[in-house]
């Protein structure tokens, strides 16, 4: 039997994306608590790590494809959808570019509150998984994590990086301290 060390799914990237996958998870739990700067605010230090995170995660080999599963719920994703669109109606629909094929030459509307969902419900699935005490569990969710970062969860937080960048700026820009 090979060594839990030289397993890719107990690897330091895996658990260090698992950290930031409970921050992330934890802050839109609770986004009602926060006002729209502090949303901001969290987000652009946040996703720029997370990205890093979902990026650094080693290929995973899947020894029992049958113990994957997945946590959240229709009826939990609409409730966390619900709440971050109450939080940030205001700068919730966008205009984004979709690159993915077949790649269309006319702009798509986005919403902030289901990418941030979306990403919310693959990185939820991720942790309940790998907190499984079962070897086949964490190589599972190491596996999707990554193919779901590739294919869902790392391009929405670019999308949503997009957009709360020039916020970034103009709040810079009326107070030059803000981002100290």
């Amino acid at each position: 039997m090979e060594n839990i060390k030289d397993e890719p799914a107990y690897s330091k990237n895996v658990l260090e994306l698992l950290r930031v996958a409970n921050e992330y998870c934890l802050f839109i739990e609770k986004i009602e608590h926060y006002e729209n700067r502090q949303m901001i605010d969290f987000m652009s230090k946040l996703f720029p790590l997370l990205y890093l995170k979902g990026a650094m995660l080693p290929p995973v080999q899947v020894d029992d494809p049958s113990a994957n599963e997945r946590y959240v719920t229709l009826e939990q994703y609409e409730i966390v959808f619900n709440s971050i669109r109450k939080s940030i109606l205001s700068m919730d629909d966008f205009l984004y570019m979709d690159y993915t094929p077949p790649v269309d030459s006319e702009p798509v509307r986005g919403s902030v509150s289901e990418m941030l969902t979306d990403i919310y419900q693959d990185l939820k699935d991720f942790m309940l998984l790998y907190q499984q005490n079962r070897r086949a569990a964490k190589q599972n969710a190491a596996h999707e994590c990554r193919q779901l970062f590739y294919d869902h969860w790392g391009p929405r937080i670019l999308y949503v990086l997009n957009v709360i960048h020039p916020l970034i700026i103009e709040k810079e820009k009326d107070n030059p301290s803000y981002m100290i």
